[in-house]
């Protein structure tokens, strides 16, 4: 008979017993012993340092304090006096074995309760004693928490099992027995041990969809930053693209009598122009959004903070500007993404920071731009922002874009500092 002819029933029960074998039988007496928990646990923490470690070791201190009640309890109501030691010792080392081979204890605690009823035969409730009862029931919880909920379901089904058997085949006349009490609360406890399962898991499944959607959340603003940048640059790029293509068309017609040598290399120059144009815009299709509008002006560059500083005035933020070095014209690429490092920085001041000044310096050096933008403390309420930490995120993409370094800190004061540095080939600079 194959897997795919067998019935629902006989797969149902395999897998059962496949899972009773592996939960109590399958390495049943391997070495487990109990970590400590986390110094960095949310109840831990609350506690004081010089506690905190030994504080991790809780659990342990719980259970031998309940072997040891254990003990004391066994050697009170045990009759029998040449035997009392080794049968509180027997109680209390199978709870203690709980934090060393937890399913070895489960097992041990089943096997010590006919033992200890046959050589105790006056006991008062069968077929577990009453020092018997509770260790028991505190190897399940126990074991139920050290495993998983199958196997406190296990564990259940088997002490019922033995109960069951118990008093089928043994009949103890005027001893009352003890099997429905025990097994009742054994079922309210290993639920509650399974509802901290579940809710344990559903902790961590919840800490991991947030840590994905968190990097998510990132990858997602990166592009989007980076889809921002591509579509500024196709403007500046086709700009100059535009400017090659109309000068080599309109070069043959300023020289006298040209050579067709000249002719045709004015032409290949304008051809390849051309279909570059074509190309950026294909790309720029690629990454355009549905709504994205092409702008009317061309892109912005540091010769419009003016303009940039007089809006945010207006918009309540004090700010100074100071320019440094010798001012010339850089590349449009490397002034656009200037300008928008400023632009952002200021936008923060704004959104995080109300109330504040801000002072912003650009740095002609050689070889270079710099530029600083510092704010001071914020001196109003401060909301909170949706989507704070996207201008960080498209200021480094910038900046990375161009080969530069950038620096985002808290100052001292409180406020907050953009400190940035873009290379500029001395080539590609030219004096005004």
């Amino acid at each position: 008979m194959t897997e795919k002819t067998r019935s629902p029933e006989y797969r149902l029960a395999s897998g059962a017993l496949s899972g009773l074998r592996q939960d109590l039988f399958h390495d049943a007496f391997a070495y487990r012993p109990l970590p400590p928990l986390r110094p960095d646990g949310s109840l831990i923490r609350r506690l004081p340092e010089r506690i905190r470690g030994h504080a991790v070791r809780a659990p342990h201190a719980a259970v031998l304090t309940v072997a040891a009640f254990i003990m004391m309890g066994a050697a009170a109501s045990i009759r029998n006096g040449a035997l009392m030691p080794l049968f509180a010792l027997a109680y209390g080392a199978v709870v203690a074995m709980t934090l060393l081979r937890p399913v070895a204890a489960f097992w041990a605690s089943m096997a010590a309760t006919p033992l200890i009823m046959a050589l105790m035969p006056y006991a008062d409730m069968w077929p577990w004693t009453p020092p018997g009862f509770v260790a028991h029931l505190a190897v399940l919880t126990v074991v139920a928490l050290r495993t998983r909920p199958r196997t406190a379901v296990w564990m259940w089904v088997l002490t019922a099992a033995y109960a069951m058997l118990f008093e089928l085949f043994f009949d103890w006349a005027g001893y009352g027995s003890n099997s429905v009490p025990l097994l009742f609360c054994a079922a309210l406890l290993l639920l509650a041990t399974t509802v901290v399962h579940v809710r344990r898991e559903a902790r961590v499944e919840v800490a991991v969809q947030q840590s994905v959607t968190a990097v998510e959340r990132d990858r997602r603003t990166l592009l989007e930053e980076r889809t921002t940048i591509a579509r500024e640059l196709h403007d500046v790029v086709a700009h100059h693209m535009s400017v090659v293509a109309i000068q080599a068309e309109a070069a043959p017609y300023r020289v006298e009598n040209p050579p067709p040598e000249l002719e045709k290399a004015f032409a290949t120059i304008r051809e390849n122009a051309v279909a570059a144009l074509t190309e950026l815009r294909r790309i720029l299709g690629v990454v355009r959004a549905e709504d994205y509008e092409a702008p009317d002006a061309p892109q912005p560059v540091l010769g419009d903070l003016g303009r940039l500083l007089d809006n945010v005035r207006e918009a309540g933020l004090e700010v100074e500007k100071t320019v440094t070095g010798s001012v010339r014209t850089l590349p449009q690429g490397v002034e656009l993404s200037a300008y928008r490092i400023i632009q952002e920085a200021l936008s923060n001041a704004l959104r995080h920071a109300p109330g504040s000044s801000a002072k912003v310096e650009v740095s002609y050096v050689l070889g270079g731009l710099g530029l600083r933008v510092v704010n001071t403390a914020a001196k109003g309420l401060v909301k909170p922002s949706p989507g704070a930490g996207h201008g960080i995120t498209g200021m480094r993409e910038r900046v990375s874009m161009l080969g530069g370094e950038m620096t985002a800190l808290d100052t001292e004061d409180g406020g907050y500092e953009v400190a940035v540095f873009l290379p500029v080939a001395l080539n590609a600079e030219e004096p005004v």
